[in-house]
């Protein structure tokens, strides 16, 4: 899949929203470890990354090559300020119309659109892909979160109270959330 666009932030700066691709990976790779470092909303540690450099940029030129799958990155005053993707839930028929979405924000870029901007692109890249149900997962302390995504329409079908186990505050609750993807016109304004 291929997307480029860009939008303007709440701070007037403009942001490149596009394919994260094989040039792409030692800073998609620093970008991650950042983001991993900056909040315990995640899914992992920055040690805990599977990836090096090199790796990275084989997974963002694959990406690039799916006709189904995405990775972007959030392109600001030429830093990778985010990234965002969808992903195949799986192949076999049962599941093949579902796609998970997951997304990360550098803390400096956090309140300006940026979040906004990445899901609103992934879920036009699920709408083009074919998907009919986009999922996530988010801890649900992270209210920030929990708002953007209810305001494009994903809705709560599920929680865990014992989702991940944070090595600062002990058990987080996830929430999973899905989102048809009929044609919708997007966010609810705030």
């Amino acid at each position: 899949m291929v997307y480029s666009k860009t939008v303007v932030l709440k701070n007037g700066k403009e942001a490149l929203i596009r394919n994260g691709d094989a040039p792409d990976g030692a800073a998609v790779y620093e970008n991650f470890n950042q983001t991993h470092a900056e909040t315990d909303f995640l899914t992992s540690y920055p040690d805990e990354n599977s990836f090096d450099p090199e790796q990275e940029a084989q997974f963002l030129a694959d990406k690039t090559k799916s006709p189904n799958e995405i990775q972007l990155v959030a392109v600001v005053d030429g830093i990778i300020a985010g990234s965002a993707g969808i992903e195949a839930v799986g192949k076999k028929y049962k599941v093949k119309h579902r796609a998970e979405f997951g997304i990360t924000v550098s803390m400096a870029y956090w309140g300006i659109g940026l979040g906004k901007a990445l899901t609103a692109a992934c879920i036009q890249c699920a709408r083009d892909a074919g998907y009919a149900q986009l999922e996530l997962n988010v801890v649900a302390e992270n209210e920030r979160a929990v708002a953007l995504y209810r305001r494009f329409g994903f809705e709560e079908f599920g929680r865990n109270p014992k989702g991940f186990n944070s090595r600062f505050s002990g058990y987080q609750e996830l929430l999973y959330m899905r989102l048809e993807l009929q044609p919708y016109p997007g966010p609810s304004e705030v």
